[in-house]
C-alpha cells in the first residue's frame, strides 16, 4: 500500500491551517490545485476501493466528482446562512474529490462534531463560553423564525461578537482520524 494520496492529503490540509490560523483565509490556489490533485490520483490509479483503504486505488473520475460534490454541498448551506467561509466549503469539496462521496460524509460528521468541541474550548479558554452560548441561542432562534416566515433563514452576527474560529481545524481534526483509520486498518470508519 502507498502513504501517497494520504501524505499528499495531509500537506494540503497543514497548509489550509496554516493559512487559516494566520490570514483567516484558505487560498484558493490550496483547495482548487487539491481538488484538481485528487481528481487526477483517483482517475490515473488503478481501480481499487479508495487512495486510503486497504486495496488501495482509485475510484475513479466520477467517483471522485460526485465527492467533490458531496463535499461542497455538505457545507454550503453553512456559507448560505453566512455560519461558514468560502474557503472551508472549498476545503471540504476538495477533501471529497481525494475520498470519493461516501466518506466525505463521514468527514463532514466528525468535522462538525470536532468544530463544537473547539468552539467551546477557545470560549472557554477566552472567558467568552457565556456569550458563545447566546449567541448560538440568538442566530438558531432567529433563523428558525425567518424559516417559518418563509425568508432564507441566516445566521446574522449578534451584537456582541465571542470569537471567530478557524474552521480549517476543525476539519482537518475531523478528516485526519478517518484517513488515518481508513489507511491503518483497510476499512472505512462510517461508510
Amino acid at each position: 500500500m502507498t502513504f501517497l494520496p494520504l501524505i499528499l492529503l495531509c500537506v494540503l490540509l497543514a497548509l489550509a491551517v496554516w493559512n487559516d490560523l494566520r490570514t483567516r483565509r484558505i487560498p484558493n490556489a490550496i483547495v482548487f490545485g487539491g481538488a484538481l490533485l485528487g481528481l487526477l490520483l483517483n482517475a490515473a490509479l488503478p481501480a481499487g476501493d479508495s487512495l486510503f483503504s486497504g486495496a488501495i486505488g482509485g475510484i475513479g473520475l466520477l467517483s471522485a466528482l460526485a465527492g467533490l460534490a458531496v463535499g461542497l454541498l455538505l457545507l454550503l448551506p453553512m456559507y448560505a446562512m453566512r455560519a461558514m467561509g468560502a474557503g472551508d466549503v472549498k476545503l471540504m469539496a476538495m477533501i471529497g474529490a481525494f475520498t470519493g462521496p461516501g466518506p466525505v460524509v463521514g468527514i463532514a460528521i466528525l468535522t462538525f462534531l470536532a468544530g463544537g468541541v473547539l468552539a467551546l474550548v477557545v470560549s472557554a479558554y477566552n472567558g467568552r463560553l457565556k456569550i458563545m452560548v447566546g449567541n448560538t441561542w440568538h442566530m438558531v432562534k432567529y433563523s428558525m423564525l425567518r424559516s417559518l416566515a418563509g425568508e432564507v433563514p441566516k445566521m446574522d452576527a449578534p451584537a456582541a461578537a465571542s470569537g471567530r474560529l478557524p474552521y480549517a481545524v476543525a476539519i482537518t481534526a475531523g478528516a485526519l482520524p478517518y484517513l488515518v483509520y481508513g489507511a491503518v486498518t483497510g476499512r472505512s470508519l462510517f461508510f
